[in-house]
């Protein structure tokens, strides 16, 4: 054979070969697109189960987080804007692991000129620019950041450490081992921040009217990195988006401000008798025992402190037990109320600290909103543990710490407000003070999942919200607020399980997203009974303790013995929109019950029927078999009910459907967006009633491109309506409301299977 014919040959048979695997792939497609598992565990996208983790969602039996206590006294400099301060912190080692460095965060070195906060921060110009945004550019040289001053142990020797941007690290001088502390002494200072240049979380608002500063102070002292039994130290930057990851503590914190200040903090206050006047102590204790709001300071008396301006200073003292993190608020521009909450058997102080420019908004609604939260946030989680929380004012956005909050919401100069701010403040304040329970109590770790912080608290929001008020405008919660979001491109989207300084559009997907997925859980898939106490399970479950995305994943489940893992997959881990359609609406209604073998020779008749036959109907009136009813036997009797025009009944079913009217509708459902849905479908008859219908999602698990679903009524729809509540996030529901007045029904001919072994049809 020539080397030309057996190339020809192999070209022959690459070719055939190259049809066949086309053919198989294109198999393999379809059958993957129709099969894609969505249904399906995920057990390969979560870490496995421990004695640590369990399968059950539930902290194991060598469950370990480490303790971090601190004693602190702290200046606030009002004449220069700084803060210096000197802390003993104490890292106790619970860990199975013996260390031979620890990592603190300096997270004020963000705003350092050579951050990368600041480096990696992409930005543009354009021809028309406010100039506050192009002054942003010229503030790189702001002196802000930590200046640390010295770092020694308790023997007052110095301590190797490294500044690593807004990390810090020191070594230790002999390993520490599993279940030991090592204690240290750390000084530092630095620049408060002006919020209206810089924002951030912490800072100060100057207000030149009547010269006086208000502070509210956060991650103002090095604060212990957390050592973790999932990721070792999380000593991951901040860069500003990703919050923070923080072990538990007990705080002794002693703050020295003028002596005209009012100051809020994290904790319980102290030596009251000594900061407060009689006056103001006096109200102070009366106010632990009252049920209405009262005044520790009014706005008189705040208005007149305005003009004195102290060069004094006083220390107050508050001590917090149990607590990840310490923030406090200081002006002499305060104005302080508050009310006595109970909460289980205990009584809480829920307070305010605002000056004139929040009135009247904060004194109507301010402390009122805190106390509405503590009471609706421990219905749905756990009972709130603390000893006080604190709604402080803030010219910018809300930020959170265990026991006070800083809040957004401020009126206009004479007073008045538009409905959006009134509703703005007081969502934010409910945002920020439910934080105490998302993540200060259930304490995940904000720097690598921020929904487990602020979706959660973001879906809990919306729960109190409505209590508040109902049909409060609520931003987040309702499952339609977040079809804007899904509908844009895919590339402008990142899974929820995605770290936060990656997503592109934190607000949409770690908020937004995860609050509405988590109603579309507790309205249409679990139901508000199973949901709220696997909610409640997985609260009490990691009260005080570190959960990760499994832990919650795992209880939701395991509390409430619904699959949710498609629930998980489709929404946390994937992007694919909801978007359903009806495609089809076809209406049945049942003739006749009939032999199935006779109606396949009926059909076969039919089929024969020849010109003459026809004709002959209109021309033969009778025949003779019909003029003469003896001429009838079994045959031409049983031939005669063939007739699919006839009504016969042979058993109780048909008889059912002679007495009832019956109409079967049969849907079909079409799966556009990806993420599958259960079908939430409001049936209107003729006659204007309305029926709901609630179907699972695993109607989606033998096909998770289509499915059809058939429906019995007694009588005849008019519509039909996909989502009627917009409960499942569907990003097009224009397609969702089908009229099928006119849908032109389909006879269905019932039949009755022969017997297999009876010959002699007569005999039975």
């Amino acid at each position: 054979m020539k080397n030309s014919q057996i190339t020809g040959i192999l070209n022959k048979r690459n070719l055939l070969l190259s049809i066949i695997t086309l053919f198989l792939l294109t198999i393999q497609t379809i059958f993957a697109q129709n099969h894609a598992m969505k249904i399906g565990s995920i057990a390969n996208l979560l870490p496995t189960p421990s004695t640590i983790r369990t399968a059950s969602g539930s902290p194991g039996k060598d469950y370990w987080q480490n303790k971090v206590d601190y004693d602190m006294n702290i200046l606030l400099n009002d004449s220069n804007q700084t803060i210096e301060g000197t802390a003993i912190i104490t890292f106790n080692n619970f860990s199975p692991d013996a260390l031979s460095y620890l990592w603190l965060h300096l997270d004020q070195n963000e705003k350092h000129k050579h951050s990368d906060q600041f480096l990696t921060a992409a930005s543009t110009l354009s021809e028309q620019m406010e100039a506050k945004h192009l002054f942003g550019y010229t503030l790189l040289e702001n002196g802000l950041g930590y200046n640390i001053l010295e770092v020694k142990d308790l023997a007052n020797q110095n301590l190797d450490f490294t500044i690593n941007k807004t990390m810090m690290r020191i070594d230790l001088p002999k390993v520490l081992e599993s279940k030991k502390s090592f204690t240290f002494q750390i000084r530092w200072k630095f620049k408060i921040c002006d919020r209206s240049k810089y924002g951030g979380r912490s800072g100060f608002e100057y207000f030149p009217l009547d010269d006086n500063y208000l502070y509210t102070i956060a991650q103002f002292f090095p604060r212990m990195c957390v050592y973790s039994d999932v990721r070792g130290w999380q000593n991951k930057q901040f860069l500003g988006d990703a919050e923070f990851a923080l072990a538990f503590g007990d705080y002794k914190v002693k703050i020295s401000v003028p002596e005209d200040h009012i100051v809020g903090a994290t904790g319980e206050l102290k030596n009251s008798k000594e900061v407060l006047t009689a006056v103001q102590e006096k109200r102070f204790q009366a106010l632990k025992a009252s049920s209405k709001i009262n005044f520790v300071v009014t706005e008189a008396e705040a208005k007149e402190k305005e003009k004195t301006k102290s060069k004094k200073y006083k220390t107050w003292n508050f001590e917090a037990q149990n607590v990840r993190d310490f923030a406090f608020a200081s002006s002499r521009k305060f104005i302080w109320d508050g009310i006595s909450v109970k909460i289980g058997n205990k009584n809480v102080l829920a307070m305010s600290l605002y000056p004139k420019e929040g009135n009247p908004l904060w004194e109507k609604y301010s402390t009122k909103a805190v106390a509405h939260t503590l009471k609706t946030y421990s219905k749905y989680s756990i009972n709130y543990p603390y000893p006080v929380a604190y709604s402080v004012h803030s010219d910018n956005i809300g930020m959170e710490y265990p026991m006070i909050s800083f809040n957004w919401g401020r009126p206009e100069a004479d007073g008045t407000y538009s409905e959006k701010v009134k509703y703005s403040m007081i969502s934010v304040i409910i945002h920020e003070v439910g934080h105490n329970f998302f993540p200060m109590v259930i304490n995940s770790d904000e720097r690598q999942w921020a929904w487990m912080d602020e979706g959660i608290n973001s879906f809990v929001e919306f729960l109190a919200e409505q209590e508040w008020q109902r049909d409060f405008p609520s931003r987040r919660g309702p499952a339609r607020t977040v079809t804007t979001y899904m509908k844009q491109a895919k590339d402008n989207l990142e899974p929820i399980m995605t770290q936060p300084e990656q997503i592109a559009q934190l607000g949409g997907n770690s908020y937004t997203k995860v609050a509405s997925a988590l109603t579309i859980l507790r309205e249409s898939i679990m139901g508000r009974e199973l949901f709220d106490f696997a909610f409640k399970t997985y609260c009490k479950r990691w009260a005080f303790k570190s959960p990760e995305p499994a832990d919650f994943f795992r209880t939701m489940e395991d509390a409430s013995a619904i699959d949710l893992d498609w629930f998980w997959k489709a929404w946390f881990f994937e992007i694919q929109p909801v978007d359903i359609s009806i495609t089809e609406v076809k209406c049945f209604l049942p003739k006749s019950l009939i032999n199935q073998k006779d109606l396949d020779k009926q059909k076969n008749v039919m089929l024969s029927k020849s010109i003459t036959y026809i004709n002959n109907i209109k021309d033969i009136p009778q025949t003779e078999v019909e003029k003469d009813s003896s001429l009838n036997d079994f045959y031409t009797l049983y031939q005669e009910k063939i007739n699919p025009n006839d009504s016969l009944n042979y058993n109780l079913e048909e008889k059912s459907f002679a007495k009832n009217k019956a109409y079967f509708y049969q849907l079909k459902f079409k799966n556009i967006g990806g993420t599958l849905s259960p079908l939430i479908l409001n049936f209107v008859f003729e006659d204007q009633t309305q029926q709901i219908a609630r179907i699972p999602v695993e109607i989606w698990r033998k096909n998770e491109l289509e499915c059809s679903k058939v429906f019995y009524f007694t009588k005849p729809l008019q519509s039909i309506m996909l989502d009627p509540n917009e409960e499942t996030a569907d990003i097009d529901t224009q397609d969702h409301l089908k009229n099928v007045s006119n849908v032109e029904p389909v006879f269905i001919n019932l039949t009755k299977t022969a017997p297999i072994k009876n010959k002699n049809p007569m005999q039975k």
